[in-house]
């Protein structure tokens, strides 16, 4: 996708999110977040459906019959993601501690969150086998002192999504990889103007060959095409509530 065309379609975004209501950013907001937390959380196997989302988030009303993790899953993962816009709103440029505390929100009640793994672990189906935990040390250093490289030499869609393919490669947790890999794209796409983004669980394969080619072949240009894709979509929303 041409990403000087994105760039020219962010300030048709940009100057429709000035112009319309409050009320309706506010209500497009929230439903934003039920969507993306749904399809985050039901992507790594969380079985509450949509409207399940959202009678939980909005409405503070528990879901009977669902496991407490998922529950805690969605709620948890709300939290980090409002996290995420408060500190993008704050102009921080993303770093360690930013990451950990993510990931902290992302497993509270359900794990010791912001910690690495000590232990080997593995991704059912996928070609990749994360590193080693010495191995894998040394790659999260390397993470966070190539950020400030990437920003200056990746377009800003790149860099999201190499800040996610990345990591997720890396794979330091135990436990949360894809859901705090997703928040980080969407730290990196809402810091240069763009809005988040979410992954459909019904595009769940597209979105994991693509990060397995770069985990295993380097190759960048699939998945960042697939979050170009993802970012001209979601703008076209804002700018058609304008329309209507």
């Amino acid at each position: 996708m041409d990403y000087q065309e994105l760039l020219r379609k962010k300030e048709q975004y940009k100057k429709c999110r000035e112009t319309l209501a409050e009320f309706t950013m506010l209500t497009y907001e929230q439903a934003f977040e039920v969507e993306y937390t749904h399809n985050s959380t039901a992507i790594e196997g969380n079985t509450l459906s949509l409207i399940e989302t959202k009678v939980l988030l909005e409405d503070g009303i528990s879901v009977g019959g669902k496991d407490l993790r998922e529950i805690y899953e969605a709620v948890n993962h709300r939290r980090a993601y409002r996290y995420v816009k408060d500190c993008v709103g704050q102009g921080k440029p993303l770093d360690e501690k930013i990451v950990k505390d993510i990931h902290a929100l992302l497993m509270e009640n359900i794990q010791t969150g912001g910690v690495y793994r000590d232990v080997q672990v593995y991704i059912s189906g996928a070609r990749h086998v994360p590193p080693h935990p010495e191995l894998m040390y040394r790659q999260v250093k390397d993470f966070y002192a190539d950020l400030p490289r990437k920003e200056k030499e990746l377009n800003r869609i790149e860099l999201a999504a190499w800040t996610h393919a990345e990591f997720v490669k890396i794979h330091p947790f135990t436990d949360g990889n894809g859901r705090t890999s997703r928040l980080l794209m969407n730290y990196q796409l809402m810091a240069g103007g763009f809005p988040a983004v979410s992954v459909a669980k019904e595009d769940r394969l597209e979105y994991f060959n693509t990060l397995d080619r770069y985990a295993v072949e380097g190759d960048l240009l699939p998945f960042a095409d697939l979050a170009a894709g993802l970012v001209d979509r979601q703008m076209d929303k804002i700018i058609e509530l304008l329309k209507q």
